[in-house]
């Protein structure tokens, strides 16, 4: 005779009753398929569900690949995200922190991965920020292969959520960068931002309170959009135009994106020792959110240049008789470019220094 198996009380707790909705994430990953399916290229056919995405680096039409890995998040740009419940363009300023980061050495990027954890899975705010990743893969041409959500309960405060990504590129062997002939006399060119991008937003919010303004005000520096809007303003995404602007000329010697640290720790990363920069900052072209910032925060220039991209999202290193084909170049591909500095001997600190001053 064999024993009936016994079922256990009739009073257990579940998973949902833990407050976790495993039926939740399952509506989410049918909601965004079409989304990852847009993003679709070469090597990917950007399908989710599986246990791990795949790429076909031969299908992309490489040959002889040096991989590139990247990952990065977006900051405390998130809670702006979450208290005005904007969650559309906060995935491009995911790709785009991830993607930048792989262009500046000359890497094309192939795919995308996202982490999006959270205390209580909410689908429909979950799939508009993985509607901005999508859109943010397609400006960058990589294919979102895969993602991963987390829900957990008791970590997160109510509506909290955070954001990492992981993105993998290549470039042909012999053509990363920065190149070794990076020399005295290079010219430095900058490319604009589209505003703060996503770096030093721990001290914008703590200005906007200072400030007394609530998201929805009108935003003193663009007084037809709330300032919430206006400081959702995403990362720009620099790809495609320094892809074409790199294999077309072949004349990029080194890249920076400017990040957290600003010019002062960023643009030293590519240049070899006993070099360093002259950053002329006349000419960068300050978009009117970074007056704001200083005026309200009482920020001085060198906090400013250590924090903020202020105009300046990425910078390039060439030869003086490359410098007019490659600006050329990036402006035919809708790059805004302006003569940033000049590369000079550094044999020690400060290895960037300052001429002229920011248009506060």
């Amino acid at each position: 005779m064999t024993d009936t198996p016994k079922t256990g009380p009739t009073n257990g707790l579940t998973y949902a009753q833990a407050g976790v909705d495993i039926d939740a994430g399952n509506r989410l990953v049918d909601m965004i398929k079409p989304m990852v399916r847009a993003t679709a290229r070469p090597g990917a056919d950007a399908e989710i569900g599986g246990f791990g995405g795949l790429f076909d680096l031969k299908a992309a039409g490489f040959t002889d690949p040096v991989l590139v890995a990247a990952n990065d998040g977006v900051g405390t740009k998130i809670k702006i995200a979450i208290e005005t419940g904007r969650h559309g363009t906060i995935g491009i300023d995911l790709v785009a922190m991830c993607v930048n980061d792989l262009v500046v050495q000359g890497a094309e990027p192939l795919f995308f991965l996202d982490y999006f954890a959270t205390g209580k899975l909410a689908p429909e705010a979950a799939a508009e920020v993985v509607l901005g990743i999508a859109a943010g893969c397609r400006q960058a041409g990589c294919a979102l292969i895969g993602g991963e959500t987390a829900e957990m309960p008791g970590l997160y405060a109510a509506g909290d959520y955070d954001l990492a990504g992981f993105s993998v590129g290549a470039a042909e062997r012999g053509t990363l960068l920065p190149r070794a002939d990076v020399a005295e006399g290079d010219v430095v060119l900058g490319l604009a931002s589209s505003g703060v991008h996503s770096n030093g937003y721990s001290l914008v919010r703590k200005i906007v309170t200072v400030s007394g303004l609530g998201w929805d005000a009108p935003a003193p520096f663009a007084p037809d959009r709330t300032l919430g809007e206006a400081l959702l303003e995403p990362t720009r995404i620099y790809v495609k135009s320094i892809l074409a602007a790199h294999r077309g000329t072949g004349a990029i010697k080194a890249l920076a994106h400017i990040t957290g640290g600003g010019f002062v720790d960023n643009i030293p990363r590519v240049l070899p020792d006993g070099l360093g920069v002259t950053v002329n900052l006349d000419a960068v072209p300050v978009p009117k959110v970074f007056g704001w910032l200083a005026k309200v925060g009482g920020l001085d220039q060198a906090e400013m240049v250590r924090t903020f991209n202020c105009g300046i999202g990425m910078v390039v290193v060439v030869a003086p008789s490359e410098a007019e084909a490659v600006r050329t170049a990036l402006a035919a591909a809708g790059e805004t470019v302006v003569t940033f500095g000049t590369i000079v001997p550094a044999a020690s600190e400060p290895r960037v220094t300052f001429t002229g001053a920011l248009a506060l």
